[in-house]
């Protein structure tokens, strides 16, 4: 592939995620990871992306997509009603690792002071207690993408790699019979670190990305331990989650 291709390809690849790995790029263009590396350098003189450690954002993207106030102006009634379910499930005094998805900062909401220790890498989460002094807020290393309210990267991964928490409250892009995706390898890289430093998996996932595969598998079912959702999700796929032992908690979302 010309090199001027590769570089479109990337731009482009970029536009639509908003940032990602080197290792991902590579795959994407089908190149060594030492030329998508010149590459990015080349487009960063052009001013049309920024470096990052081990990877690359676009630096005007043209949508709104993976804002965080954006996605969380949608399903709010659902989030609402899942974000009180799953902050049910917590038991006081409990340390909880919550991600950066909308859902997860439902939860957060919810949780009052039931939670001894918070481990996050949401920049709303870890604002939203930070005027408490009942809690304990570690925020991961890593670099901040303020549009997605994310911390993110390498750091952010060896953070959780570190940590061991209760429960890992996650959410994902699109659950499917085979499990769980999420639409960043780099999101996914620091949701698998979280599960493996969690005693129990909550996945907090709305009826709109049930039946979906995103772009990325982030896990199978195997270190799930519940999924909560709204109760409009499908019943064959949540009959389907229940079979293979998982408690599927359906929230009842309040008339509007």
């Amino acid at each position: 592939m010309h090199p001027e291709e590769r570089r479109t390809k990337i731009e482009a690849y970029l536009q639509a995620a908003e940032f990602a790995s080197l290792e991902e790029l590579a795959k994407h263009v089908g190149a060594s990871v030492s030329t998508v590396r010149r590459d990015v350098a080349e487009l960063e003189d052009s001013k049309s992306i920024r470096r990052t450690h081990g990877g690359a954002r676009i630096l005007q993207p043209k949508s709104d997509e993976f804002v965080f106030n954006v996605r969380d102006t949608h399903q709010v009634p659902e989030k609402e009603a899942i974000g009180e379910a799953c902050a049910a499930l917590i038991q006081p005094g409990q340390n909880v690792i919550i991600d950066s998805g909308t859902t997860c900062f439902h939860v957060a909401k919810h949780l009052g002071d039931k939670v001894a220790q918070v481990i996050t890498n949401s920049l709303p989460v870890a604002h939203l207690f930070s005027g408490s002094n009942r809690h304990e807020v570690h925020v991961s290393g890593g670099v901040i993408y303020p549009r997605l309210g994310t911390l993110v990267g390498p750091d952010a991964v060896a953070t959780f790699s570190r940590m061991h928490a209760d429960v890992a409250i996650l959410s994902g892009s699109g659950i499917a019979e085979d499990g769980i995706y999420n639409s960043h390898a780099l999101i996914v890289d620091i949701q698998r670190a979280m599960i493996a430093g969690a005693a129990k998996v909550i996945f907090c996932i709305d009826r709109t990305k049930f039946e979906r595969r995103s772009t990325f598998f982030l896990c199978d079912f195997a270190n799930v331990d519940v999924v909560v959702t709204d109760a409009g999700a499908p019943a064959a796929l949540v009959e389907t989650l229940r079979a293979r032992g998982i408690n599927v908690v359906l929230a009842a979302v309040s008339p509007g």
